[in-house]
């Protein structure tokens, strides 16, 4: 086909597209969902970004945000300074990770000694923490699963004699 007709990754054509405003489109597709990112001129001539995503979820649900070229530039600082934020948290939390694995290496490697680890209590539904926590206090060393334990007389009697 002819590349004038079709414009960059969507398959509107430009006559179309300067009907409906749009200057440029560009697409980008994820998993479930599009990203569109539309510059588009309103009827007064103010040009603005609108950028839609669609998602595919019970049908298609579209939501869309538009900026215009005056907020432009405050929309894309307060943008950057957003996702710097988050490669240094990112970052901080990786760091975070490793030095606790670290610390666990460190910790289990040191002669091959082995800590023990504190005893895990667990909860009956509708218990507190503090009841579970007496309970598992007056242990006698007798290990209750719930499950019955069955012990062979005839074992007994073989060992006696």
């Amino acid at each position: 086909m002819n590349g004038d007709r079709f414009y960059r990754n969507t398959k509107i054509r430009k006559d179309v597209m300067a009907i409906r405003g749009e200057l440029f489109t560009n697409q980008i597709n994820l998993d479930k969902r599009s990203y569109f990112f539309n510059v588009k001129e309103n009827r007064n001539g103010d040009i603005f970004l609108q950028i839609v995503e669609s998602k595919i979820k019970d049908g298609e649900e579209r939501r869309d945000i538009v900026v215009f070229a005056d907020d432009m530039q405050k929309f894309f600082a307060g943008l950057d300074e957003s996702l710097k934020f988050i490669d240094k948290t990112k970052k901080e939390r990786a760091k975070i990770r490793e030095e606790k694995k670290v610390a666990k290496e460190a910790k289990f490697a040191a002669g091959g000694e082995k800590a023990e680890p504190a005893k895990k209590i667990y909860r009956r539904k509708g218990e507190s923490r503090l009841v579970a926590e007496r309970r598992a206090a007056k242990s006698d060393g007798v290990a209750r699963t719930g499950r019955v334990h069955v012990v062979s007389k005839r074992k007994a009697q073989s060992e006696e004699q």
